[in-house]
């Protein structure tokens, strides 16, 4: 009996309990995730890229196709000058939003995570600033409307200050156009960006600044030095994720101009391009085309984009490959 009681003392936990695989529970839990993709974006994702080579539209009550035509609406596109045209605009569009936003987030980021300035009310700022991204892009649009109005409130107020001398059509102008586009956008989104880059500022150890300051770092020479370095990860997220959206900016632009793209259509933005073309033509292979082409311009800037920001990180792990490399 005491030999018996003594074996099974001596048994390690490993053999007397079973093991729980936790990995498989994290596949499980994240299947639905796949499913959902698999059946509302990858699949319809498939079905642009077959439909984009055929000729399917409705003329009246009659079905016209599915017409295999090869790459002709693609070369139809590219032969059009509307489609540089509408890119130069979202580019513009994108520019115009994205150049302040990341400043002022920046700023913004490194402002409420000194340690040293020990703000008072942070929360309440962040959720002031972080509000904007929560109203929608018609709202937005239908408020710059009635403000901006020949006869609104900003346009009055100008007037009386004297720095206009009559009333002044905002959308009749470009650049007026263009600036208030990009400044909605600015609004709507540069909470969002201030508090990724605050969270990426936050996971910076402290003792490294600590170090900076010992050592005799200004500012200026810690911001570029050592915040920058380290937030690199986080700005290049911002920063792909802001030119996904700007390619595909559109509900801003569409609100303010009332669906005119501005004087000329230099407003006109890629996706709105798309939703015109498809209500004038009907056509799903020309709609499908345009789709396909936004879509490999977005997953191509991207990878550029984060090559070209890693590139010194994939150089130095190419020499530790290498034999001679050191």
């Amino acid at each position: 009996m005491v030999n018996e009681i003594s074996v099974s003392e001596n048994k390690p936990l490993s053999t007397s309990r079973k093991k729980v695989n936790y990995a498989k529970w994290g596949y499980i839990f994240i299947i639905p995730f796949f499913v959902i993709y698999a059946i509302f974006s990858l699949w319809p994702l498939l079905q642009t890229f077959f439909y984009s080579f055929f000729e399917m539209y409705s003329s009246g009550l009659t079905d016209i196709g599915p017409n295999f035509v090869g790459l002709d609406n693609y070369i139809k596109l590219f032969t059009s000058s509307n489609f540089m045209k509408y890119l130069g605009n979202t580019l513009i569009l994108w520019i115009l939003c994205f150049v302040p936003q990341i400043v002022i987030s920046l700023l913004l980021a490194v402002w409420f995570t000194d340690r040293r300035l020990k703000l008072k009310g942070q929360r309440f700022f962040k959720t002031v600033i972080y509000m904007p991204n929560l109203i929608m892009a018609s709202a937005f649009g239908f408020l710059f409307i009635t403000l901006l109005s020949p006869s609104g409130p900003v346009i009055n107020l100008l007037m009386d200050m004297g720095i206009l001398h009559e009333q002044f059509d905002v959308l009749s102008s470009v650049w007026s156009t263009r600036a208030i586009i990009g400044l909605m956008n600015f609004l709507m989104w540069f909470g969002n960006t201030t508090l990724l880059l605050m969270s990426g500022v936050m996971g910076i150890d402290e003792d490294v600044f600590e170090a900076a300051t010992v050592d005799g770092a200004g500012a200026f020479r810690t911001f570029f030095d050592i915040t920058m370095p380290l937030l690199k990860p986080i700005f290049v997220y911002v920063f792909i994720t802001s030119l996904i959206g700007g390619i595909q900016l559109f509900d801003v632009a569409q609100m303010f101009t009332r669906n005119s793209g501005g004087p000329d259509m230099t407003s006109e933005t890629l996706i709105m391009f798309l939703n015109m073309t498809f209500r004038t033509s009907q056509n799903y292979g020309d709609a499908g085309a345009i789709s396909v082409i936004i879509f490999i311009m977005t997953a191509a800037l991207s990878i550029a984009v984060y090559f070209i920001s890693y590139r010194d990180t994939v150089q130095k792990k190419r020499k530790k490959v290498t034999p001679n490399g050191k």
